[in-house]
């Protein structure tokens, strides 16, 4: 069972063509997204209500879009308008539309009551293409349900071991418990570990071989599984925690911007942007950084499938909590408490 009141990422701007289709499964749903002549962007069900053939195999023939299988035509709405071998068109040959909206080179489509489809509930993601940051991005696949992605994502003592040529730093790393608050649908995770080693890919962008650091970790986790980042190191002692007055001296920041979407109940949609204010004249050190990203998050999707293969083995295991597990403790009951609301509103629905 997913939420579907909320704003799922669904892919990077660039994906849509202007003459075809972006095709993709959201919440186990199949979507076609696609740009009309003025450029705006549409998005129906990739289902067409005749024999469910997929829409984005077709063609768009101006605001419309035609079946390859048997010509049906349906406007931006979702409407048939027009059906080839027949002159009628049933009232309920239509497939369904969906919200969607283009912002800071992420698009992002509501899944549910349209009517509830605020934009001010899409996540802050303006830093992905702020001209004072650099950024690079992506979309990886994974074959897990989204939840054990989020688990990752919200336990970040996993760094030096699983990740230590890269994300990792030293074992007292993991050793610092995070601050974890509640905030609007979602926790706030907050970690500072002084006087620690850098990690490894950030020694050549400060200066850092052989020195110490003090390093922070600061980032919201909103529904339905939006992590926004605020991240770096400084030389030790030299005042991190003065967030307020923005005194990082010599520091390195980072703005990662993470989205998780639900292909189906066995896979994920991973949509990711790490920005930087540094060196950002320098789109080469932007894609060493992307790529070094990349590295990690292939450390993390094999053993996270591999964590879903055991699981998938014995659905009558029961993991074990412990002190580090916090905030995706606290994920988890905000997301039970969203679906119970969205069961509620709708057996509270008057009958027709």
């Amino acid at each position: 069972m997913f939420i579907k009141n909320c704003w799922y990422v669904v892919g990077w701007s660039g994906e849509v063509p202007q003459d075809g289709f972006l095709a993709r499964t959201v919440i186990n749903v199949p979507l076609a997204l696609w740009r009309d002549s003025r450029g705006e962007l549409h998005a129906l069900t990739d289902r067409c209500c005749h024999r469910g053939a997929p829409l984005s195999m077709g063609r768009l023939e101006g605001n419309c879009v035609r079946c390859a299988y048997h010509g049906l035509k349906f406007d931006a709405s979702g409407r048939c308008v027009e059906i080839p071998s027949q002159a009628r068109v049933p009232a309920n040959f239509k497939v369904a539309s969906y919200p969607v909206i283009e912002r800071h080179k992420w698009l992002w489509v509501w899944m549910g009551d349209p009517a509830l489809a605020d934009p001010a509930l899409i996540s802050d993601t303006h830093y992905v293409d702020d001209p004072a940051w650099a950024s690079g991005g992506g979309h990886l696949h994974y074959d897990v349900n989204y939840l054990l992605v989020c688990d990752n994502l919200l336990d970040f003592t996993h760094l030096p071991f699983l990740h230590p040529t890269t994300l990792g730093g030293s074992a007292d790393y993991a050793a610092v418990l995070p601050t974890v608050e509640r905030i609007d649908r979602g926790v706030r995770v907050s970690k500072w570990v002084f006087d620690t080693d850098p990690p490894e890919y950030s020694k050549s962008y400060g200066a850092y071989a052989g020195k110490r650091v003090d390093r922070w970790m600061i980032y919201d986790f909103i529904l339905p599984g939006i992590l926004l980042m605020d991240s770096g190191m400084v030389p030790a002692g030299t005042g991190a925690t003065a967030r307020e007055t923005g005194l990082r001296i010599d520091g390195l920041e980072f703005r990662g911007r993470q989205a998780l979407t639900p292909e189906t109940d066995k896979s994920t949609h991973y949509f990711f942007a790490h920005p930087h204010n540094f060196m950002i004249d320098q789109p080469e050190v932007t894609k060493r950084i992307t790529d070094n990203l990349v590295i990690a998050f292939e450390e993390d999707r094999a053993i996270i499938t591999a964590q879903q293969k055991n699981l998938d083995l014995d659905p009558s295991f029961k993991m074990l909590p412990m002190a580090a597990d916090l905030a995706l403790t606290q994920f988890r009951r905000v997301v039970q408490a969203a679906l119970e609301q969205e069961i509620l509103q709708v057996e509270n629905l008057p009958s027709a």
